[in-house]
């Protein structure tokens, strides 16, 4: 094992897996391209990077037919969902509770529809030095990962061989990584799954990546951390951070990241060693309370708490 750790006084916030975005309109649907501020290709460019897949938008009349083929299945499905529906079944729901829902109306038709880049940086910028290994199209999924790690400091991109009859074992190497300074903003994308968000850098460049666990990831990169010590909490807030350590049976050592979200509650978090891994990264277990330290309950949460 070899578990990327936190410097001294450094807080790890989240982890997990995450790669450049694919994509999902008919015209670019499976594809992604690297642009330069004149939206020239670049892959060739950029240093250490092996050949990868060269990819050729469809056209009009080809993404029309594409169109036609899908609405079909869609309407096959949407009668299959309302039998299996119908009989009881089921059929509810994203295969990751608690995900984004995505939606169908592009923010950018340029680089969402008629285009797709997923790094867009003039010669020199931030994003020209991302890893090749983010590119599903250079690197095998099935054997190799590539995991976000954030912090309070930086943001950091790590490789790790993948076993899938073995999801504990971590081998990690650092691929890049960038101080939190350098990061200008971060936008979640809900165009089309709700997994992709867009990383802008000071110097103009950008990165679009995705991430099953999108939310997690970007919680703490989309906007100032307000991060809180247990100690400077109120005698009762500090009895119901106590209180949850032990009913979620937090290891002896494994401190909480608390906060205190737009939302004006305090997040109380766990990343629980036991539950990383190397498909979904690191797993957390958190919970809201006011300022009285009554815990929230999630019918109760404003969305400024997610």
């Amino acid at each position: 094992m070899n578990v990327w750790q936190p410097e001294s006084g450094e807080t790890l916030l989240a982890r997990a897996p995450v790669t450049f975005a694919t994509g999902a309109a008919m015209r670019v649907r499976g594809m992604r391209w690297f642009r330069d501020s004149e939206r020239h290709d670049i892959q060739s460019e950029l240093p250490g990077w092996p050949e990868g897949p060269v990819y050729t938008a469809h056209s009009a009349g080809d993404s029309a037919a594409r169109n036609t083929v899908k609405g079909a299945a869609i309407a096959v499905g949407v009668a299959v969902m309302g039998v299996l529906g119908s009989a009881g079944g089921n059929v509810s729901g994203s295969a990751f509770p608690g995900s984004d829902p995505g939606s169908d109306t592009p923010d950018d038709r340029n680089d969402e529809v008629l285009d797709f880049p997923v790094v867009w940086a003039a010669p020199g910028t931030v994003a020209r030095t991302l890893p090749w290994q983010l590119d599903p199209g250079r690197s095998d999924g099935r054997r190799y990962r590539t995991h976000a790690i954030v912090t309070d400091r930086r943001l950091v991109v790590v490789g790790l061989p993948f076993h899938k009859k073995d999801l504990k074992r971590i081998e990690d190497e650092v691929l890049w990584e960038t101080p939190r300074s350098v990061i200008e903003r971060v936008e979640r994308k809900e165009f089309k799954d709700g997994n992709d968000f867009k990383v802008t850098f000071a110097d103009g460049s950008w990165c679009r990546l995705s991430s099953i666990r999108r939310q997690r990831l970007t919680r703490y990169l989309m906007s100032s951390i307000d991060l809180i010590r247990q100690d400077s909490l109120t005698q009762a807030q500090q009895a119901a951070v106590e209180a949850y350590s032990v009913r979620i049976q937090a290891p002896f050592g494994v401190s909480p990241v608390i906060s205190r979200p737009r939302g004006g509650h305090y997040r109380v978090e766990f990343l629980l060693p036991g539950r990383l891994d190397a498909f979904f990264g690191a797993s957390e277990t958190n919970m809201l309370m006011d300022s009285d330290g009554r815990e929230v309950e999630p019918g109760d949460y404003r969305p400024e708490d997610l």
